[in-house]
């Protein structure tokens, strides 16, 4: 009888346990990758990059990681709307999410410092990943991984939230002068450890003025993109452009390549300052319907 009682009891105690956390084991593997991805995303290491000095990181975005852990770690249960509320169990097979993007900027502020000044203030409210000056110097002011505040209200083709999807690197320049030798070199070393790092599509180098069309126009006219395409980083025209067809459409075409054409004639000027330069107006011509037709064409590709 002391022994089927004792058995009783050792089976009762086996039972409550499991049904007190059946999923003991696998959450732990949950909180050990947790700590993994916490230290990937606040390591603050220099990363060489190639012909140019070493990246300055700055510290300053380590002090709003505590949100992001509160987001990646909490596990309690959440009331829905229908009464029901979430129960958690953590899975063992997850890592962060890696940036699809890469949007180019240029600051229209006049030096490297006073761009850093205006990223470290809060009231500012706005961010980078990268800044890369006149001279070649490369600063990363925050974790790939995480989200930068960049590229504001922008949409390209199905994706209207840049910023959870891109990385942004702004240029030292204030949009009327020519960019650098130095600073279109570390931009490419940038871009090729970028686009090898995450795996990014070569169309998805863009500038911020084709996601916002009528509201922004950086990069400026001057800036190389067909240097970057040629390079890797982004789509360029044919050398000779053939004809478009008689019945071939501007506006849908537009909204294929990624450009928001609810304003028709401020998605022409962005795609003429991007793939034209030497004419931003919205006037139509034939070079800029060509261009658009074998923009398009490549997008399909």
């Amino acid at each position: 009888m002391t022994k089927h009682f004792y058995y009783l009891i050792t089976a009762l105690i086996i039972t409550s346990c499991a049904t007190k956390n059946p999923h003991k084991i696998t959450e732990k593997v949950y909180d050990q990758q947790l700590k993994t991805l916490e230290q990937q995303i606040t390591s603050k290491e220099v990363q060489p990059i190639p012909a140019v000095a070493p990246l300055s990181i700055d510290s300053l975005y380590a002090q709003q990681l505590h949100i992001v852990r509160d987001s990646i770690s909490k596990t309690g249960s959440t009331a829905l709307l229908n009464g029901i509320s979430t129960e958690w169990i953590g899975t063992v097979n997850f890592n962060l999410r890696k940036p699809s993007f890469v949007i180019i900027h240029h600051t229209a502020q006049d030096s490297l410092e006073q761009t850093i000044n205006t990223f470290t203030k809060v009231k500012t409210q706005v961010s980078a990943h990268y800044v890369i000056s006149e001279n070649g110097k490369v600063v990363q002011m925050l974790n790939d991984y995480l989200r930068a505040w960049h590229a504001g209200n922008s949409t390209w083709g199905k994706t209207t939230d840049l910023n959870s999807t891109s990385i942004g690197i702004e240029l030292d320049n204030n949009g009327f002068e020519p960019f650098s030798e130095a600073q279109i070199s570390s931009l490419v070393a940038l871009l090729t450890k970028l686009k090898k790092d995450y795996n990014i599509p070569t169309q998805n180098f863009i500038g911020h003025a084709d996601i916002a069309p009528g509201r922004k126009t950086d990069p400026s006219a001057l800036f190389p993109w067909k240097t970057l395409a040629e390079k890797g980083f982004g789509i360029w025209q044919d050398e000779v452009l053939e004809e478009a067809p008689f019945d071939f459409k501007i506006e849908p075409a537009l909204r294929i390549i990624g450009y928001n054409t609810k304003n028709l004639t401020a998605a022409i000027m962005a795609f003429k300052l991007h793939y034209i330069q030497t004419d931003t107006t919205s006037v139509l011509d034939r070079k800029t319907i060509d261009t658009i037709y074998s923009i398009y064409k490549k997008q399909l590709q």
